[in-house]
């Protein structure tokens, strides 16, 4: 059974004073005070804080997250996730973006991130939906799904997780 991550693009203080998933993903554009006093709320509900988009990592480290979500695309993955790793510490969780082609779920896999991320859209859902059972049939390694639009059948993928918005 796939669980949840939420993914969480704007300021939203029902969130905030409701953690009832285990983990989100917060858009690393959010404003300072929000994410200071999300990650703070986070930290005391022991839930996982991860950060994503531009300046994520240096978010995550500021903020003291558990770790990130990134996109780093399939050339020299291996070295720029050692350097991710490096910034924010061994313990660090890192999930990676794949474009929906085999060839590079293997090269993010190869890198050993925590968990490889396919975005997932109504239009194309059955290319995704082999890619995912694929993966899952090869690798070892966590799969996520980036929904990316309402009315996504996600229980029909194969991946560990759902990133999805509230």
């Amino acid at each position: 059974m796939q669980k949840n991550i939420i993914r969480v693009d704007e300021e939203n203080n029902e969130i905030l004073e409701n953690m009832s998933e285990e983990c989100y993903v917060l858009n690393a554009a959010l404003e300072a005070d929000f994410c200071r006093k999300f990650t703070a709320k986070a930290a005391e509900s022991e839930r996982i804080v991860l950060f994503y988009g531009e300046n994520a990592v240096n978010q995550a480290k500021v903020y003291g997250a558990d770790g990130v979500v990134l996109d780093l695309g399939a050339e020299d993955v291996k070295d720029k996730l050692m350097a991710v790793r490096k910034t924010l510490g061994k313990g660090c969780i890192v999930g990676l973006f794949t474009r929906n082609r085999r060839h590079e779920s293997m090269l993010v896999s190869e890198a050993e991130p925590d968990f490889v991320i396919f975005k997932v859209w109504k239009d194309g859902f059955e290319s995704v939906k082999e890619l995912t059972d694929w993966y899952a049939d090869f690798f070892l390694i966590q799969s996520a799904a980036w929904v990316m639009e309402e009315g996504v059948d996600m229980a029909e993928l194969r991946t560990d997780f759902v990133i999805k918005n509230v």
